[in-house]
């Protein structure tokens, strides 16, 4: 029963129902299943950050990593509660622990990235709060210098609920290699956004694009080893749902869509003060005289051409057996829909020795063939 709620819940989750997903996740904790508990945990967790429920999402954490403290999910969702609640010192511990959890994990490796990035997002609001209280420190890149075991020690002393057991790897696996610099440009059409990143050979797994509003955050996991990471503040307002990243052989494409139509003079920044597009015009539904391209300084009126040479091909005098195909193909264009019928049926049906217009006397009944005077009509055997 437990198991069906929680998977449930995850089918809630995914089709953006939350409500109904965290009411299926409650469900399932309230029964037995100590083996999944701390996912359960967790998931409830993710449900309440999406709400917004920073304060509740951090107490689901905490008790999943009490059932489970090697559950880096539960370790990933309490740092985004910490720093949702402007906690950044814990935040970047709690980060830190999550990612040295993974570093002897190969299954985990992507989920890296992401900690990567979040780490650094709390070293630079740590950064700016010191410069606004003037102490002058220079913004520290990297992971904390503490041990995993440190940092899970001082959380627990201010919360008294983390976890005391991680395991301590070699402090030189814990230092993150270097931001990896890449080209990124974009473009626009009247309705998107579409950026590059000049980035060849990603694997599609290892590429992670998170799209807000008004910012995107991509971060790589580059066949090096290093990690690539990418931080933009939009200019404007895009729709996430309607968001589209392809990840090619030679780049990286994000095409986000505009929430409104509206020419972005930057990529980022604020840009309030900027013009609507100027919609394309649209041609005069009377004007339809085609006129195609040409390297001749002249235009051509195709349509008045066209229209002449089918006046041409009407008063041309043929002779023979074109001039009466001719016949025939007047009176069947002209004919009404019995003459049409009364036509084709005649000719197949006689093998093309008779053309008939008259259905009122062929409809009813097979017409013979009659072969030409002198000609004898016979059938091929194949």
């Amino acid at each position: 029963m437990a198991t069906d709620n929680f998977a449930k819940g995850n089918e809630e989750f995914v089709n953006e129902n939350y409500e109904k997903a965290l009411e299926l996740y409650t469900e399932a904790l309230k029964t037995d299943d100590e083996d999944m508990r701390d996912d359960y945990y967790a998931a409830r967790a993710q449900v309440l950050l999406k709400l917004e429920r920073y304060s509740e999402a951090l107490e689901d954490t905490n008790k999943s990593t009490e059932i489970n403290p090697k559950n880096s999910k539960a370790y990933y969702r309490r740092g985004i509660a910490l720093f949702h609640l402007e906690r950044y010192e814990d935040a970047l511990k709690v980060f830190t622990a999550g990612h040295v959890l993974n570093l002897n994990a190969p299954s985990r490796q992507s989920e890296n990235s992401n900690f990567n990035t979040w780490i650094r997002k709390c070293e630079a609001e740590i950064d700016l709060s010191k410069q606004e209280k003037g102490s002058g420190a220079e913004a520290r890149v990297g992971v904390s210098d503490s041990s995993p075991m440190e940092i899970s020690s001082s959380i627990e002393s201010e919360k008294k609920t983390e976890c005391s057991s991680i395991p301590k790897p070699n402090p030189a696996d814990a230092v993150l290699n270097a931001p990896v610099k890449a080209k990124h440009d974009w473009y626009q059409t009247q309705t998107h956004v579409v950026l590059t990143i000049l980035i060849k050979n990603v694997p599609k797994d290892d590429c992670h694009v998170d799209v807000q509003e008004k910012s995107l955050s991509c971060t790589v996991k580059l066949p090096s080893g290093n990690d690539y990471s990418l931080e933009l503040d939009l200019a404007h307002n895009v729709i996430p749902d309607k968001t589209l990243t392809k990840v090619l052989s030679s780049k990286i494409e994000i095409k986000m869509k505009k929430q409104a139509e509206i020419q972005w003079k930057k990529l980022e920044g604020d840009g309030q003060d900027e013009e609507k597009i100027k919609q394309i015009p649209v041609q005069n539904p009377t004007d339809t005289t085609h006129k195609y391209p040409t390297s001749s300084h002249k235009t051509r009126n195709w349509d008045k051409l066209e229209q002449e040479v089918k006046e041409e091909e009407k008063t041309e005098k043929l002779e023979g057996d074109a001039a009466l195909n001719k016949l025939f193909q007047q009176i069947y264009s002209d004919g009404t829909d019995e003459t049409k019928k009364a036509m084709m049926k005649s000719f197949s049906e006689s093998g093309g020795t008779v053309l008939s217009t008259n259905w009122g006397e062929i409809g009813d009944k097979k017409t013979e063939v009659k072969p030409p005077d002198g000609m004898e009509y016979k059938k091929w055997e194949y």
